[in-house]
């Protein structure tokens, strides 16, 4: 029955648990690979398991940190996972607290400093952290600290970052026994179709993505950005556009001043391949020049979305008086590097050949090998592609929620 529902590493790591004692258990590795679902699991297990040990001590409110990247993520990866699989219905107080098996869960964010006000003072009998590697550190170290209830035990899932990640080396690296931890590659998760596995593999970025993604593996980012452009087959003319049936555009808008400012235009195509048709970049210019260029942008391709830089949001203000739909890009880094690197690895990103600035950046644009994060030069035009493609893809419209809650 158990290999019905778990996969064999997942039953090895659940036996374990059962059989022994430990301090922290982290699961890190690739996307996808159950240590997640293991992890909502384990939490549901030790929630119990604290009750009994209260009730052992007289304690009737026992408390426990469950953490995330942001109440948001949580509630993403944790809670509304728990509750489709389970039908656990979660009541939350004005505290964002809920009570669970005689357990008072005090749900936190965990990746920026003030996160520590809600957890400071409080003793914990354990501490669920999801995305572990998010965490600040000093936000980490405080939840740590907190777990200071008899046999209290703390689940970290998280996927790899850079080697030398603070939760890598402290923690993962670190030979003390009652630090346990797992690492997961896709191969891992048995349940996932042939199919799956093989378009995945096929459609994921070379490089630190791959590894990373695929690999479960803690690596250095290295060299260019984009090691699947090939300038043979992404660069098309401005005839072979004309035979694109382009149902959709919109753009992206990178400001700038003494660095290149820059406005992309970017065509949706009816079999979803993406075309970057238009590509605008300009030093020491002010906004009245932007708003011209934008307009004329509205006046050949209609109202469409600029999905725009928050750095400035006084030049977002002055391009909605002009009624042009300027939107808050989603600015997240690694994952919008990793959805425009999926379009070059798998041929549905295309650059119409008469772009200029595109073509010095997507050979200058290299990773950072000391934060894992890219090197802010070369980046101009590339950002505003970012913020485009990536906001595009995961735009939801105002009034229109993204879960059922929980």
């Amino acid at each position: 029955m158990q290999n019905e529902l778990y996969t064999p590493k997942q039953s090895k790591i659940l036996k374990y648990t059962m059989n022994n004692d430990y301090f922290m258990l982290i699961n890190h590795g690739a996307k996808r690979t159950g240590k997640t679902i293991l992890n909502n699991d384990l939490f549901l297990y030790e929630l119990r398991r604290v009750k009994r040990i209260a009730a052992r001590l007289g304690i009737d409110n026992p408390q426990y940190i469950l953490a995330g990247a942001t109440l948001g993520t949580l509630a993403k990866n944790v809670l509304i996972e728990l509750t489709n699989k389970y039908g656990i219905e979660f009541q939350m107080d004005k505290y964002n607290r809920f009570k669970l098996f005689g357990v008072l869960v005090v749900c936190t964010g965990h990746s920026k400093i003030n996160d520590m006000a809600r957890i400071r003072g409080m003793t914990s009998f354990g501490a669920y952290i999801n995305e572990g590697s998010m965490a600040h550190p000093e936000v980490f170290d405080e939840i740590k600290s907190r777990c200071s209830g008899d046999g209290a035990r703390i689940l970290v899932d998280t996927n790899p970052d850079h080697p030398e990640h603070w939760l890598k080396t402290d923690y993962i690296d670190n030979p003390d026994e009652s630090i346990v931890s797992y690492q997961f590659e896709l191969d891992d998760n048995t349940f996932l179709t042939e199919r799956y596995m093989r378009n995945i593999k096929a459609s994921t970025p070379s490089g630190m993505f791959y590894d990373r993604n695929i690999k479960g593996l803690w690596v250095s980012s290295d060299g260019v950005v984009y090691k699947d452009f090939d300038h043979t087959k992404h660069y098309i003319s401005v005839e072979q556009l004309k035979q694109v049936n382009v149902v959709k555009y919109f753009a992206g808008v990178d400001w700038g001043y003494e660095h290149y400012g820059s406005i992309v235009v970017i065509g949706k195509a009816d079999d979803g391949k993406l075309y970057i048709v238009e590509e605008y970049a300009k030093q020491h210019q002010e906004i009245d020049y932007w708003v011209d260029v934008a307009n004329d942008i509205k006046s050949r391709y209609g109202n469409i979305y600029f999905y725009c830089d928050t750095a400035r949001p006084e030049h977002i203000d002055r391009f909605e008086r002009e009624g042009l739909y300027a939107e808050n890009a989603d600015k997240s880094v690694l994952s919008g590097i990793e959805e425009v690197a999926k379009g070059f690895k798998t041929d549905t990103l295309l650059v119409v050949d008469t772009v200029e600035r595109f073509k010095k950046e997507i050979y200058m644009y290299a990773w950072n090998e000391r934060t894992g994060e890219p090197v802010k030069q070369w980046d101009d035009v590339l950002d505003a592609v970012r913020y485009a493609i990536y906001t595009e893809a995961s735009y939801i419209p105002a009034g229109i929620s993204s879960s059922k809650g929980w």
